[in-house]
């Protein structure tokens, strides 16, 4: 029998849940990403915080995916939040201009990409275990 090749974890804390996803996204796994996601609104908690760092691959699919559950959870009147993205969906979100839906205001943009020469880099922050607000970014907050 093949190995999984994305592996979910979810972590529940009263009303905050946080998701580890390990492994890749793409048309095969995203259904279960997108279960895991819809799973955690009918259970009730309304602050989802995805952690993508073990992600190896995110495709397009793994985006759709994650604007279906941006969407879902903004109607439940909660949030979602991406910590440390690989870079290939920063990209994708970059390309499709869909950033907004992550980062909680203008003033929290994304890291710049490796040929965007306009934006300077960010200064870094310390790190600390609560996240402050909605980012799709490398740093928590």
């Amino acid at each position: 029998m093949p190995l999984p090749q994305l592996t979910v974890h979810r972590h529940d804390r009263r009303t905050r849940t946080l998701i580890t996803l390990i492994g890749e996204i793409d048309l095969e796994s995203a259904p279960l990403v997108r279960a895991s996601l819809d799973s955690c609104l009918r259970d009730g908690p309304r602050a989802i915080d995805v952690h993508l760092s073990l992600v190896t691959f995110c495709d397009c699919s793994g985006l759709n995916t994650f604007l279906h559950a941006a969407q879902q959870t903004t109607v439940a009147g909660g949030t979602l939040r991406l910590h440390h993205p690989p870079p290939m969906l920063t990209h994708i979100v970059r390309i499709a201009g869909c950033e907004f839906l992550f980062v909680g205001s203008p003033s929290v943009p994304l890291p710049p990409s490796a040929g965007d020469t306009a934006t300077a880099p960010r200064p870094a922050t310390p790190h600390r275990s609560a996240p402050s607000g909605p980012v799709l970014s490398g740093d928590v907050r």
